[in-house]
């Protein structure tokens, strides 16, 4: 016969290990959640009452959006972004140990990528508990597909230095791998820099050099543009302010 001692470590081991962190998708902006996001999502939603987030009012909004039965005061938020103590962030999946669900909300698209999740999933790992990623959009991704460059090879360079100099250097870096590789290089902006991170693809990279922008991804104001350097040279369009993903490939 087990022992009472043996039964309940066996419950709490049970318990630890039915309870997950979730990895979450988020839209990419507009308010069509249904055209995005699996139709599971919800239920997914409602049995978290706990969320890891970069931004807790970005991520209040998004579940309101998204229609979850819980009252949102009634959810405990935990804030992962950049002024976050880091000696703190392995505590925020305390409640797994619990039996409570975790979810991991980027501030759009998925969690992880081009966004500060990923170290908490690498504490998750090392602490054995279930990461359970749920499909949903990756602009970069996005981007990638639609833009008709090499998907076989790619990397993704984040963002580019802000000082203008600096910038043009890794550009040129950038280029001469891909050339160098046969490899899309992509990158992201601040989305008030945009113009000035095109020109500067235009300006530094070869004239035959392919650029593609992927703008305003999954949204109704969606583009998507590819063009020789040469032919962007005398082609107009206004980046200012929308999330837009910067592709470069040199055959």
């Amino acid at each position: 016969m087990f022992s009472a001692l043996y039964i309940k470590d066996v419950n709490r081991f049970q318990q630890i290990y039915m309870a997950k962190l979730f990895l979450l998708p988020c839209s990419l902006g507009g308010d069509n959640l249904d055209y995005v996001l699996p139709s599971e999502i919800r239920k997914i939603l409602n049995n978290c009452n706990f969320y890891i987030v970069e931004n807790i009012r970005s991520a209040r909004r998004f579940l309101i959006k998204a229609g979850i039965d819980t009252k949102i005061d009634d959810l405990t938020f935990f804030e992962l972004n950049k002024h976050t103590d880091k000696s703190n962030i392995s505590q925020y999946l305390n409640p797994i140990k619990n039996g409570q669900n975790i979810g991991l909300l980027s501030e759009a698209g998925l969690p992880g990528i081009a966004d500060p999740g990923s170290e908490i999933v690498s504490i998750a790992h090392r602490k054995n508990i279930t990461v359970k990623p749920i499909v949903g959009p990756s602009s970069i991704l996005l981007a990638l597909i639609s833009s008709g460059l090499n998907g076989q090879n790619f990397a993704f360079n984040g963002y580019l230095p802000k000082d203008k100099n600096q910038r043009i250097k890794s550009i040129s870096k950038f280029e001469s791998i891909s050339f160098k590789n046969q490899q899309t290089q992509i990158f992201i902006e601040t989305p008030f820099r945009n113009n000035h991170l095109l020109q500067d693809l235009i300006k530094t990279c070869g004239s035959n050099t392919e650029i593609a922008v992927a703008t305003d991804l999954t949204m109704d104001s969606e583009k998507i543009l590819r063009k020789k350097v040469k032919e962007w040279k005398s082609f107009n369009v206004d980046l200012h302010k929308k999330p837009t993903v910067f592709l470069i490939h040199k055959y």
